[in-house]
C-alpha cells in the first residue's frame, strides 16, 4: 500500500465512530511508528483530518488510556516539525491538552501532554491560544512541589514557557514575570535541581526573564521527549 493509501486508512479508522478501542490504539501506534522518520512528519502534519482524529482522541472524556497516550506521542511527533504547529492550533489542540493536565491524573499523561505542549508553543499563533486556558498559570502551578507533579512534567513546563516567551516575546515576558516569585522559584529550582537539558532551559528562561540579552531568537535546544511505555 502506498503512504498515501496508509494514510486515509488509519485517517478512516480514527474518525470511524464504530471503530473499536483496539483499533483506534493500533491506528494511533501506526501513525507514531511513522513519525519517528522525520520525512513523514510535513506529509502526516498536512492531513488535517488525522491531525483532527488525533485530538478528539485526547479531548474525549471517554477514550480509553492507552488510545490517549498513543494519540499524545503521534500528536509529538507531528508537533517535531514546526510548520505544523499552527494547524495543530487551529484544530484545538491546545484547550485538549491543558484539559488533560488539570483533569487527568494518570500516570504519564500530564508528561507527554507538556511534552506537546512545550512544541506547539513554539509558534506565533500560541499565545493566543494559551490566553484563552490561562496557559501560562497552569504551567506555572505544575513547577509548584506541593502540586505533586513529576520532575518530567516540571521540566516540560519549563520548555513550555521558554517556548511561548521566544515565540510571543515582550508581552508574554510580561506576563510570566507577573506570576512573581512562584513562577521564579519554580523554575529557578529547575535550573538548580533539573537534569542537564532542564537546567539549560531553566536558565536561559531565566536570563529572559531577568532581563538579560539572550534576546527572543534562543539557543537550539533539545525537545521533550514523551516516553513509549
Amino acid at each position: 500500500m502506498s503512504t498515501r493509501g496508509l494514510l486515509d486508512s488509519l485517517s478512516h479508522v480514527l474518525l470511524l465512530s464504530s471503530a473499536s478501542p483496539a483499533t483506534v490504539q493500533s491506528a494511533a501506534a501506526t501513525l507514531y511508528s511513522l513519525l519517528v522518520v522525520d520525512d513523514y512528519r510535513p506529509i502526516i502534519g498536512a492531513k488535517r483530518d488525522i491531525v483532527y482524529a488525533l485530538i478528539n482522541i485526547i479531548r474525549k472524556e471517554n477514550s480509553p488510556p492507552r488510545s490517549i497516550k498513543d494519540a499524545l506521542k503521534a500528536l509529538f511527533g507531528i508537533s517535531l516539525y514546526p510548520l505544523n504547529r499552527t494547524t495543530m492550533i487551529e484544530l484545538g489542540v491546545v484547550p485538549a491538552l491543558f484539559s488533560l493536565v488539570v483533569n487527568d491524573s494518570r500516570v504519564g499523561v500530564v508528561e507527554d501532554s507538556t511534552a506537546v505542549i512545550a512544541q506547539v508553543a513554539g509558534c506565533d499563533e500560541s499565545w493566543g491560544a494559551f490566553q484563552k486556558v490561562s496557559g501560562i498559570g497552569v504551567l506555572v502551578d505544575l513547577l509548584d512541589h506541593e502540586t505533586g507533579s513529576s520532575n518530567r512534567a516540571r521540566e516540560n513546563s519549563v520548555a513550555g514557557l521558554l517556548s511561548l516567551v521566544l515565540s510571543g516575546g515582550h508581552k508574554v515576558v510580561a506576563n510570566v514575570q507577573g506570576m512573581g516569585s512562584r513562577a521564579l522559584d519554580g523554575i529557578a529550582d529547575v535550573a538548580e535541581n533539573g537534569s542537564s537539558k532542564g537546567k539549560n532551559k531553566a536558565n536561559a528562561l531565566l536570563n529572559i526573564l531577568n532581563g538579560g540579552s539572550g534576546g527572543f531568537r534562543g539557543p537550539r535546544f533539545d525537545v521533550p521527549q514523551v516516553h513509549s511505555s
